[in-house]
């Protein structure tokens, strides 16, 4: 899921942000929002579908998307794994494990 940007040219940019040229100002519509969504997930190398929210942040605000985390939602859109804020609480083995789980209900039931 692509939200607001955490480091936008025009707010709170980061060192690191400018050297690696991620260089975004905060989004202004949906379709500038977008835009750099398909921008980070071509960079990025990301094969799977990305989520774009809408410019309310009604998303990022609901699960606190900052700075980061990681959410596992099963085939029937239930949240089935919600990691800690990243990256100093990442358990990245335990996340696997759920998606492991999850694609292993989906096979069994589908």
């Amino acid at each position: 899921m692509y939200v607001q940007e955490a480091h936008p040219t025009d707010g709170r940019q980061t060192d690191s942000n400018v050297a690696e040229g991620i260089l975004f100002r905060q989004h202004q519509s949906y379709g500038e929002r977008e835009e750099v969504a398909q921008t980070c997930s071509l960079d990025l190398h990301i094969t799977l579908p990305v989520l774009v929210e809408e410019i309310d942040n009604l998303i990022d605000e609901a699960y606190g998307a900052a700075p980061e985390r990681l959410y596992v939602i099963d085939a029937d859109g239930r949240v089935a794994y919600h990691g800690g804020a990243g990256p100093h609480f990442f358990d990245l083995d335990e996340w696997e494990q759920a998606i492991e789980v999850c694609v292993g209900k989906a096979k069994v039931t589908g």
